[in-house]
């Protein structure tokens, strides 16, 4: 006698597949630019350690007056008695000369440590000319210590008050 051929067992269900991912798998990230030297890349602004603040201004002419209300009031918060007419002075220079260079906002921060305060205004206007006079009048308002640069995002100017 001849055996019956088992006949082919098919299953009465699809087979199970893995669902799909919930979200799409993200690519993995470039690498990192490599560290260089603060000649041929301008560092950003940071302030570690120490209190700060800042405030977006739009390029106008009633930005300096605004600013220097800003910064007294600032000021007068961390409880230091800064003399108004010379932080104002300095301020108004500061954000007027940003103002001039053409853009179409200019920031502003301000930090603090040791009863000194570090007012940083930046112009956000690639390439502008920085104003030789600003610097010196700077100093006869009574900055301790001043300085400027220039990049392509912008001019960025600095000053240093004794309160």
């Amino acid at each position: 006698m001849t055996s019956p051929q088992k006949a082919e067992h098919r299953p009465d269900y699809p087979p199970k597949t893995p669902p799909p991912p919930k979200r799409p798998v993200e690519p993995p990230r470039p690498n990192e630019p490599k560290h260089t030297p603060t000649s041929a890349a301008r560092r950003r602004v940071s302030m570690a350690n120490r209190r700060g603040v800042n405030w977006p201004l739009e390029a106008q002419p009633w930005a300096p007056a605004g600013a220097h209300k800003r910064v007294v009031k600032q000021l007068r918060q961390w409880g230091y008695r800064p003399n108004e007419e010379a932080v104002g002075n300095v301020v108004t220079l500061m954000v007027k000369a940003a103002v001039g260079d053409g853009g179409r906002r200019v920031s502003l921060h301000l930090a603090d440590q040791n009863q000194q305060a570090l007012v940083l205004v930046l112009s956000h206007q690639p390439g502008p000319t920085p104003d030789a006079t600003v610097l010196p009048r700077l100093a006869e308002l009574g900055a301790s210590s001043c300085g400027t640069d220039s990049a392509p995002d912008g001019r960025r100017l600095w000053a240093l008050l004794d309160l």
